[in-house]
This record gives structure tokens, sequence and C-alpha cells, in this order.
């Protein structure tokens, strides 16, 4: 199993639910990835700089001028003082943004509809990924090796432009390109010993994913000012249901839509949760 693990930008600015965070990704055993926003130091930085951030849905418009303050904030200070929290918990991470190694290739956005608006939206600088664009070579690589892949939002066209992209997007896109994965062949790892234990039928090395989104909130709840109105179960027709009464709304739309996209792409199984809550069965589970 390998778990792809996303925190929000509300737990990455809070020093306190960082740390115990950190210290719990850290004690979890397997093969894991963490992919991290930082939505809330960045909205903090333009504001101080006298922009004002521009959010649809959830989604950050990101100019010219966005762009560079998101890649400073998401690339550098979060990406690397996560990776340096993880390495005092004995956690070999490496912190990486989408250009390094051409791990996570994007295609920028054409003008959108938006319905709620009515109209079309020109995003900017936002790349759409798509599972295909992540190298999954790569981070299988550094996953057998025991190095933790610790992912931020900012990735590449391929063409020497930087792209932004929802954080959720990238641990859906990360964790079900890896569940599709398939590499190398019994002679290639165990040099046809006939008893490796983690080959297929054939030949083909493979492995489960789980999705697990971590932020601020115990759950998906029925009532946002109500933490303790958490639901345990949701499937896609109850998710179509509550969009449209309003009760799943702003950030948590991309969060379950690219929740329900990556369960019908292989992901075996969707939680979202508190991050406080990381090593128990709390939270809302995608069916």
């Amino acid at each position: 199993m390998i778990k792809v693990i996303k925190i929000g930008g509300n737990i990455v600015d809070n020093p306190e639910l960082l740390q115990q965070f950190v210290k719990d990704f850290a004690s979890m055993p397997g093969m894991k990835i963490l992919v991290h926003g930082g939505g809330v130091m960045a909205s903090q930085m333009q504001k101080a700089m006298g922009m004002s951030p521009v959010m649809i849905e959830g989604r950050r418009v990101t100019d010219e001028d966005t762009l560079k303050i998101v890649t400073m904030v998401y690339a550098g200070w979060c990406n690397k003082h996560i990776t340096a929290l993880l390495q005092a918990e004995g956690c070999n991470a490496i912190g990486l943004c989408g250009a390094d190694c051409n791990v996570i290739k994007a295609v920028k956005r054409a003008s959108v509809m938006v319905e709620s608006l009515g109209h079309e939206v020109d995003y900017g600088y936002v790349g759409d990924v798509k599972p295909e664009g992540i190298n999954t070579s790569f981070l299988y690589s550094l996953l057998e090796k025991g190095i933790v892949p610790v992912l931020s939002a900012i990735n590449h066209d391929g063409e020497g432009n930087l792209l932004n992209t929802n954080a959720d997007t990238i641990a859906s896109s990360v964790a079900t390109a890896l569940s599709q994965y398939k590499y190398r062949t019994v002679k290639d790892v165990c040099h046809a010993c006939q008893e490796c234990t983690h080959c297929s039928d054939d030949g083909r090395l493979t492995h489960e994913t789980e999705l697990i989104y971590c932020f601020e909130k115990d759950g998906v709840l029925m009532d946002k000012d109500d933490d303790n109105s958490v639901i345990p179960e949701i499937d896609k027709a109850a998710f179509e249901k509550l969009k449209s009464e309003g009760v799943v709304a702003d950030g948590m739309i991309p969060k379950l839509t690219n929740s329900f996209k990556a369960i019908g792409s292989g992901v075996s199984r969707v939680i979202i949760k508190h991050a406080r809550n990381l090593l128990n069965s709390k939270g809302t589970t995608l069916i």
C-alpha cells in the first residue's frame, strides 16, 4: 500500500498542528508521499504586497505576479520547512516541486465556464494535471529507497514555464498514477528467483494506493459551523446533492471532485479528516 497524504494551508500555517502532524506522519510505516498546500500563507503574502487574492470555487486565479509569490511560498519556504521538520523526526524526506526531475508535468488551463458565475474565467498560470503527467517511475524509485517525497503544488509545462495547481488535484493525480503503475519484470527485479512475493501474475509490480486529505476540520460537515456534524460516508450521488444544496462549497468542491475521480480511476480509498486524526479512523470516507 502506498499512502498519498495531503495537508492544507491552514495546517502548514499553524506551528503546533504542523509539528504534531509531522510526528504522526513520520511514525507511519510503509511507502508514503506528502503533498502540501500553503494557500493561507500565500494569501497573506499577497495582501502584504498590496495584492488581492482571487479565489473561485476554491481555486486561486494566478497571474504572473501571483505565480511568483506562490512559487516562493509553496516550493520555497513551505516545502523546505516541512522537509526539515520531517528530517528532525527521522523521516528521510526530499522536497520537490513538479519541475524537479520532471516529477509533475501540466498543461496550462484554457478559459473555462464557471456555472456559479455565469461566465468564462481565465485562471492564468494554472496547470491542469493528469495522472499521465506524473513521473511515477521516479517517485517509485525514491519510495523503494525509503525516501519520502514531499511535493508542493508548483509544476511545469515542459516548455520552461512554471504553473500553479490546486494541491488537492496534485494529490489525487499522484495517487491515481501510482495506483495504475506497473513496472519491470520479475527477472529485472529478483533475477528470476521465482520467490518474489511482490510480483503479480503478469510479472509486474503493482501497489494499491490510499489517498488521505488532512485539513483543519474533522471531515466533511453537514453544517460548516458545527464541528460535530461530520458525515461518516459520502457516495457520488450524495456529493452532487450536497453541492446543489450549498452544503458542500468553496474549497471542499475540488477536494471531493478529485476524490471521486480518484476512486473511479483505481485509488482504493479516499479519506478526509483532521490532521490531528491521521493515525485514527475518524473522518469522512468516500465510497
